[in-house]
């Protein structure tokens, strides 16, 4: 038997799910919670676990990607699935770069969720046909990003994710500062970005600099 916490800040919702679940074989439902601070607590003052989590996306006071990653960090074996009423790219990508094994809509046939709930024990992930298309785009774009810079602006752009003044990373580099705002100008252009904020979030988001 395999033990499923249900976590939506709809608590009729949240019921309803659980009867779902509790109708498959080899599952059952051992609680449910409406915000992501409450199933924190909940694993904090457990000595025993769920096995998955059905973890709503969008919550009051805890939403769905912190409690995702705080539950990752502290409780690794646990394994949660993403529920949302949108299959928003940013919300899918950020779920899954956050811990979650799947990501599936509230809409879903209940076929569906038995077998997100089954392949997710028994591979370690489920992925719908639309988010593996997500997964790819994101693959492709991140080496497509990568593939357009030199190998200097790559050095200048880790750089430019520090706390670093662009004099003191034309220091670091031995070049110019008027060489290292080309450098700038040159990146602001090929991202579409305004200043040096834009162009931290853009590299971090697109994975070409992890803090």
């Amino acid at each position: 038997m395999y033990y499923v916490a249900v976590v939506d800040d709809f608590q009729l919702l949240a019921q309803a799910m659980a009867t779902l679940v509790d109708s498959f074989k080899n599952f059952q439902v051992c609680y449910t919670c409406n915000t992501g601070k409450e199933i924190i607590e909940k694993l904090d003052a457990s000595l025993k676990h769920p096995d998955i989590i059905l973890m709503d996306v969008n919550m009051p006071v805890l939403n769905g990607i912190q409690a995702t990653k705080h539950i990752k960090n502290r409780y690794p074996n646990v394994k949660i699935i993403a529920i949302s009423v949108e299959n928003k790219k940013n919300d899918v990508l950020q779920m899954l770069e956050a811990g979650a094994k799947s990501f599936l809509l509230k809409n879903i046939e209940k076929s569906t969720l038995e077998k997100a709930l089954i392949q997710t024990i028994n591979k370690g992930y489920y992925h719908t046909e639309h988010v593996s298309k997500i997964l790819v785009d994101a693959l492709h774009n991140q080496e497509k990003n990568k593939s357009i810079l030199k190998e200097r602006e790559i050095e200048f752009l880790n750089h430019a994710c520090t706390d670093k003044t662009y004099k003191e990373i034309a220091a670091k580099m031995f070049l110019s500062p008027k060489t290292i705002d080309g450098y700038r100008d040159a990146l602001f252009n090929k991202f579409n970005v305004r200043n040096r904020i834009g162009l931290v979030l853009y590299a971090i988001k697109n994975k070409l600099f992890t803090p």
